[in-house]
């Protein structure tokens, strides 16, 4: 028998560099999954009470999921937007669809006075008892396909649905006090609302059912009666298509704590599952079943952007070694689990590690899942500077958190090359040129190294048992810095370990790490960004979601 072996977690060092944060891959512990495997173990029922859409597509529908104590309402607006006025910038003013998340379910007057509002997005206003504000634009090619092969009592192409993925992308999915809508505070002490974005993935998932449904009546208008459904296994393929651009960058950087926790969760869990001694049969058939699935998956991931095809073409060798290799019996050794990932360290690139280090957590649920209940950000007291701290702590707290910068030079053009601001004119992060562009005076605190290495060389000449309240009344400018050095006793893994203002930067990366986590697929990057993604592909409906079809979907069969 093995003998037992204590695994630690991954050093920061390792995991907190922007090209491994942008290797990550959904996992038991995405938010996505976690909310469907709750919604089935405690039996969440789902209606439609309302669906007042008419011939060209205008109107609304409710969707109302319950769970053990509560009710929650998708409310839904349809509209006929002209292909002109179709966009995915934030700074559009109409879209094909528009949603919020009700806190219960609506009566009329709620729905009428949300119909004056939500379809107005950032230019109107919702209340507290709404969760979330959102929007869609049709995948007008495939939308129109689907349409057009229902309404001749056709199914659609596969190649075509498997080609895009979704029939419907959001633009934004807005919640935490946006607009009006209810502040994080007001419902984060409730159980299915405790995790991180569970209303935003809550909206989303029945966002998904709603597309579905709109995208049958609209055939069904056009065909009368030659129109067929959607074959349920095509419609399962679908997901709901997200655009994300830099707005979610700066996000990782503004929540370290918050970040911290969800780094922390699944390094924890990597940890877990490589201490396992031994592999069972059946937890080894699920890994080699979930391995090809993820191998399938793999062939239906498009991309134009030159970056991620190089690194899918790595991934598809990496998964085939990684198949041959668990083909084997290394499995039937001891420490299977850690073996492999060490092998990955010099046998795969950081995608294919990446990867491993979630399949690796998929037969373990008791290992794992209950860590998703440390995801979300308590610590409230931790915003709060210690001024007290003295200097020689501050000193220590800012090598480990930023050492790794010292050796740069922040006078050398490359090194400072980029600056983050805010566009007054798209009201939309930015990040611009900082010596091409008259920017720097707008710039947003959101290059953590360098400031670190400015608080710590103004640091420099204070007496080390001097209080830090006293440096900052005479540098209130490096507050931020300080805050974030005394975050990093309770979050290790809160700081990127990288340069987020360099000529080298890929802000892509940054969006792809928080993506995983939501659990989407597909990355699909544009620019270096922006991306698209896939949200929920596989995924079963409401009326298919049980605890057989809730934690697996994301991964595809094998055709036969």
């Amino acid at each position: 028998m093995s003998a037992p072996r204590d695994i630690a977690r991954r050093s920061p060092e390792t995991v907190m560099r922007l090209k491994r944060l942008g290797a990550f891959h959904q996992s038991r512990l995405s938010f996505m999954r976690v909310l469907t495997r709750r919604m089935a173990s405690e039996g969440w029922r789902f209606s439609r009470p309302v669906f007042d859409i008419d011939t060209s597509g205008v109107g609304h529908a409710v969707y109302t999921a319950t769970g053990p104590e509560r009710a929650y309402s998708l409310i839904a607006f349809a509209h006929d937007l002209p292909a002109e006025k179709r966009s995915d910038r934030v700074i559009a003013e109409a879209w094909d669809a528009t949603f919020t998340l009700f806190d219960g379910v609506p009566e009329p007057e709620n729905i009428s006075r949300l119909a004056k509002q939500v379809p107005l997005q950032e230019a109107g206003r919702i209340g507290e008892t709404e969760l979330s504000l959102s929007r869609a634009n049709r995948s007008v090619r495939l939308w129109t396909h689907v349409v057009d092969a229902l309404a001749a009592g056709r199914q659609p192409d596969p190649a075509q649905i498997d080609a895009v993925g979704y029939l419907m992308r959001t633009t934004a999915v807005y919640g935490s006090g946006k607009f009006g809508a209810a502040d994080r505070e007001t419902v984060a002490d409730r159980p299915e609302l405790e995790l991180p974005f569970q209303a935003e993935m809550l909206s989303v998932y029945l966002i998904r059912t709603f597309v579905r449904d709109l995208v049958e009546h609209m055939a069904q208008a056009t065909g009368g009666d030659r129109a067929v459904r959607l074959d349920p296994a095509i419609a399962r393929q679908l997901g709901i298509g997200n655009s994300t651009g830099l707005g979610m960058a700066p996000f990782l950087v503004n929540h370290p704590i918050l970040f911290n926790n969800w780094v922390m969760a699944r390094e924890e869990a990597i940890a877990r599952v490589r201490a396992v001694p031994r592999a069972s049969a059946a937890e080894i058939a699920l890994f080699r079943d979930l391995l090809a699935r993820s191998a399938h998956s793999v062939t239906l991931w498009k991309t134009a952007h030159p970056l991620q095809a190089r690194k899918l073409e790595t991934l598809r060798a990496d998964l085939a070694a990684l198949c041959a290799l668990a083909a084997t019996d290394v499995l039937e050794a001891g420490h299977p689990w850690d073996w492999l990932c060490t092998w990955s360290e010099t046998g795969l690139s950081e995608e294919g590690q990446e990867l491993l280090a979630s399949l690796i957590l998929e037969p373990y649920p008791d290992l794992v899942d209950g860590l998703a209940h440390c995801m979300s950000d308590s610590n409230t007291d931790a915003f709060r500077i210690d001024g007290a701290m003295p200097v020689s702590d501050v000193r220590r707290l800012l090598q480990r958190a930023f050492g790794w910068a010292s050796g740069l030079d922040w006078d050398k053009p490359e090194t400072c090359a980029r600056a983050w601001y805010v566009s007054e004119e798209k009201l939309e992060p930015r990040m611009g040129e900082r010596f091409d562009e008259p920017i720097a005076a707008y710039e947003q605190p959101l290059a953590p190294a360098r400031d670190a290495t400015a608080a710590a060389r103004d640091l420099e000449t204070w007496a080390a048992d001097s209080p830090i309240a006293a440096f900052l009344l005479q540098h209130p400018e490096h507050r931020h810095t300080i805050r974030r050095a005394q975050m990093s006793r309770f979050a290790p893994y809160g700081e990127i370990r990288d340069n987020t203002i360099s000529d080298q930067v890929l802000p892509i990366d940054m969006l792809r790490a928080k993506l995983s986590f939501f659990g989407a697929t597909r990355f699909d990057p544009r620019s270096d960004r922006w991306v698209r993604i896939c949200m929920y592909a596989g995924a079963p409906y409401p009326e298919e979601l049980g605890p057989d079809t809730a934690d697996h979907w994301v991964y595809p069969q094998v055709p036969e």
